[in-house]
């Protein structure tokens, strides 16, 4: 369960319905043995400071709040105004919740990552993340995937197209979007609803601090970031591996089940999804 549980606890206190009625399962695609791993491992606890905003990158039109995990976008025409995280990272597998309500997002909504160096306001409207080399992002009005001032395609999109003989409709992202930035690999996908919806970009930029980072044009738009959980490069441990593989066989409903499994109560309880 892990992290897949946190979105739907989320998603159920917000009163949205429960994922079994998203349209993003069947667009989900397998997860590697360390996303799967991170997935299955609790969040970390509130407050680390991965979840703060940067009080110095950001547009001045966004209002950084006293706990620095929530910013608010003022009511200013013709501005187009990003904010990135204070921590970045160089490696590593890194998973942050991005939580903006779609009744305040407006268009030109974008989540992505950017480097150092992304201009974070400019004039007019436009995505901004995404809107250089130096940054990528989804844009979730219209599902389109940005970077470097070019739309690369719907996201997610190849499924999509095999279903569809037309032109593909935008998809409603929900409130809750979950980053997965593979810096080792290079990669940025996102998981919603629970599920991983594959490779948005990749051939990321090796070696550089990269940093979760969101655009808007919305007036009173606000945007809350949580960092969920991260692993290094290094293999899954075979004790990890074996607690997945079993918890897959058991099965959602049978999960809390470890007690009759012929194993010592030391590893029932290991086995157990809140570990």
């Amino acid at each position: 369960m892990g992290l897949k549980l946190s979105v739907w606890l989320n998603e159920m206190t917000a009163g949205r319905p429960p994922s079994s009625s998203s349209a993003f399962p069947p667009l989900a695609v397998p997860t590697s043995s360390r996303l799967a791993i991170t997935l299955n491992s609790s969040p970390v606890a509130p407050g680390d400071c991965r979840s703060h905003w940067s009080s110095t990158h950001r547009s001045p039109h966004f209002l950084l709040s006293t706990c620095r995990e929530e910013v608010t976008r003022t009511p200013v025409e013709q501005s187009s105004d990003g904010v990135r995280a204070e921590v970045g990272v160089k490696s590593g597998l890194h998973l942050w919740e991005v939580l903006w309500s779609p009744t305040h997002r407006g268009s030109h909504a974008v989540i992505g990552i950017s480097s150092q160096n992304c201009p974070l306001q400019a004039s007019g409207y436009s995505a901004l993340v995404g809107g250089d080399s130096q940054s990528w992002g989804w844009e979730l009005k219209t599902n389109q995937l940005w970077h470097g001032s070019q739309s690369l395609g719907i996201y997610p999109g190849e499924k999509r197209k095999s279903r569809s003989e037309g032109a593909v409709a935008p998809l409603p992202v929900p409130e809750c979007v979950v980053l997965v930035l593979d810096a080792d690999a290079g990669t940025l996908g996102y998981i919603v609803h629970g599920y991983f919806l594959g490779v948005a970009f990749k051939d990321l930029p090796r070696g550089v601090e990269l940093f979760p980072a969101v655009s808007s044009v919305r007036g009173g738009a606000t945007i809350r970031l949580r960092y969920l959980n991260g692993t290094t490069r290094d293999a899954p441990a075979l004790m990890a591996l074996c607690q997945l593989s079993i918890q897959k066989f058991l099965g959602q409903h049978r999960q809390n089940q470890t007690d009759k499994l012929p194993l010592p109560p030391f590893l029932q309880r290991y086995l157990l999804p809140t570990q």
